[in-house]
């Protein structure tokens, strides 16, 4: 499968380029891109070459906002080495000195209570994203300890793997892209977590499945399409945690979630993203 690579030049100081890199991430995200890179002038995006649309980048949002700001040039890659790509670009990160997230070419280092080792790829998540790193954080204070866990927009499976290591009982990681499909895949069994069950689909495909955590980094408007699904598939006093979304947008959720009896229990923030955490009052 042919990739088109984009690499977005941001015309900005340090502070401003970086959240324009962010709002062109979410903004992408809408239109299938699922695998992003900062570099020092801005900004890489993956997509299949099929599903690359030159007018859709003209036309996003930002352009108005940002006027002069970012220039993007695109190439096509045939069979790509993607370990090699990673390789120059994906650092180990540490989610509050307790969860280490490095590729399988990072040596290892001091242990941490939780290591997930991520073959990176095409699919997003390797927690250097603000969301993906606030999604950990979530996840690092929850105890699944024999629980049922949904992780929907899975990508790398990185939310899933976790949940395995801190000892749920059974995972269901779901995207509905094939490549973070066959990626997810493959990192939960570099991380031997045999108790992850991986699906290429979408929340249609899992809807009579009830689950103690569910966890859902996406996007706003599939966040808000699908809120009323993860109500109904959550259990009682289930956990429902939800990133892809700036704190501006945050009251769209919240209120949508009031009336689907879900309680906020209180919100991360990372650079302008934030993620939510709710739990489900009534049956």
């Amino acid at each position: 499968m042919n990739t088109v690579e984009l690499l977005f030049i941001i015309h900005a100081d340090r502070s401003e380029r970086r959240n324009i890199a962010d709002i062109l991430v979410a903004q992408l995200s809408e239109l299938g891109y699922q695998s992003f890179m900062d570099t020092p002038e801005g900004l890489k995006a993956y997509i299949p070459q099929e599903a690359f649309d030159v007018q859709a980048l003209d036309d996003l949002p930002i352009h108005p906002v940002y006027p002069g700001k970012i220039q993007w040039q695109h190439q096509v890659i045939h069979d790509k080495n993607w370990n090699a790509e990673w390789e120059k670009n994906f650092q180990p990160v540490v989610v509050d000195d307790q969860c280490l997230i490095r590729a399988p070419f990072h040596p290892r280092r001091d242990p941490y209570p939780y290591e997930v080792v991520i073959e990176p790829k095409m699919s997003f998540g390797t927690g250097h994203h603000p969301t993906t790193y606030l999604m950990i954080q979530w996840l690092l204070e929850q105890d699944p300890t024999g629980s049922r866990v949904l992780d929907i927009g899975a990508g790398t499976g990185i939310l899933a793997i976790l949940a395995a290591k801190k000892g749920a009982a059974e995972i269901w990681a779901v995207d509905n892209n094939e490549w973070a499909y066959l990626n997810a895949r493959e990192n939960a069994q570099i991380n031997h977590a045999q108790n992850i069950r991986v699906i290429q689909g979408t929340v249609n495909s899992i809807r009579r499945e009830h689950f103690d955590l569910i966890l859902a980094n996406i996007n706003l408007s599939i966040l808000q399409q699908d809120l009323p699904d993860y109500a109904d598939m959550l259990n009682k006093n289930g956990i429902l945690i939800m990133s892809g979304i700036y704190e501006q947008d945050m009251e769209k959720l919240t209120g949508l979630a009031e009336k689907h009896h879900l309680r906020l229990l209180g919100h991360k923030e990372n650079n302008r993203w934030v993620a939510l955490a709710f739990r489900k009052d009534q049956s």
